[in-house]
């Protein structure tokens, strides 16, 4: 099967550049014979602690879920990607949906736990992450820092035919110091960003199609009052079952798409995962913000979901 990642340089919160941005993008993919494309997580809006991305959820029959239906229709693909997803309990979630060829939307991931500022805008799910497609074959869905957790492994190892999933990985601050240290842990940042993706292939047995995000990115964290400046890791990539890599994209190429052919098919791993939560280190500057950002991001979220009021109705 012949499947294609797409990198994506978003605009905040602009969902309708975005959309547009990502209709480009997929059409080029196509046009080389891609039959399945997965995007990037948030490619409605991007992420970074930035407020208002809160007002740019969408609801799960709305504008994105619109996007990939139709778009997997006209170009007769299978076609993935995560967004802020407004749902009618009242809570967001990071929700990836894949549509098929006929248009249809074959299931939903909700993302299990948000990473660092990511809890200001939503919560986490828990199902297995397993999609039927209908079509002989079984979807995996996986969202940015799952490909760092065991659990994934565990919930997806011998169910799944080829994993899809994307990121919106973004860099250690570049604009902090002592910037020694900076550079050092955004070194094994960056390199935390392409490995995952590559030995979760291996670990889970089945290829992996991952889009990604590019770009710089300026905004604010979630635990003080202090300037962030940094990028998207990129990292568009399609990987095989035994965790090599066939095609990848650099953040340093801008957006565009990276494309190949994958022998799909649950097959024994050749790895076995760590028995800890991690299936690697992420660094003591990542690992300080997962708790900082996190606790405020949630607290965040709690005040201002608490006085918003559900938007979108069930019928």
């Amino acid at each position: 099967m012949r499947v294609a990642a797409v990198q994506l340089d978003a605009r905040l919160g602009a969902v309708d550049d975005n959309l547009a941005a990502c209709e480009r993008l997929v059409a080029a993919a196509c046009a080389e014979g891609a039959e399945v494309v997965a995007l990037p997580e948030f490619f409605t809006t991007g992420i970074g602690f930035v407020p208002e991305l809160a007002e740019a959820a969408l609801p799960p029959d709305g504008a994105a879920t619109v996007f990939l239906a139709e778009t997997a229709r006209r170009h007769g693909i299978h076609l993935g990607g995560s967004f802020l997803c407004d749902d009618p309990d009242g809570e967001c979630r990071n929700a990836y949906l894949l549509a098929g060829p006929d248009g249809r939307i074959l299931g939903r991931h909700d993302k299990d736990l948000p990473t660092m500022w990511e809890n200001a805008f939503y919560i986490g799910g828990d199902d297995s992450g397993v999609i039927d497609t209908g079509a002989g074959w079984a979807a995996g869905a996986v969202v940015c820092w799952e490909f760092m957790r065991t659990q994934t492994v565990h919930r997806l190892c011998g169910e799944v035919d080829l994993v899809v999933g994307g990121s919106g990985w973004w860099s250690v601050p570049g604009n902090w110091y002592p910037g020694a240290l900076m550079r050092q842990q955004e070194a094994g940042n960056a390199a935390n960003a392409r490995r995952a993706v590559a030995e979760f292939a291996g670990l889970v047995g089945a290829p992996v199609v991952h889009g990604a995000h590019c770009g710089s990115l300026s905004c604010r964290v979630a635990f003080a009052p202090l300037p962030y400046r940094g990028h998207f890791e990129g990292g568009a990539s399609v990987v095989a079952a035994d965790g090599s890599t066939l095609a990848y994209r650099d953040h340093t190429s801008g957006p565009g798409h990276v494309i190949a052919e994958v022998t799909i098919g649950s097959q024994p791993p050749i790895a076995v995962p760590p028995k800890g939560f991690w299936l690697r280190d992420r660094g003591a500057v990542a690992a300080f913000a997962w708790h900082a950002d996190g606790a405020a991001g949630r607290r965040w979220y709690r005040k201002h979901r608490r006085a918003k009021e559900p938007t979108h109705v069930a019928q």
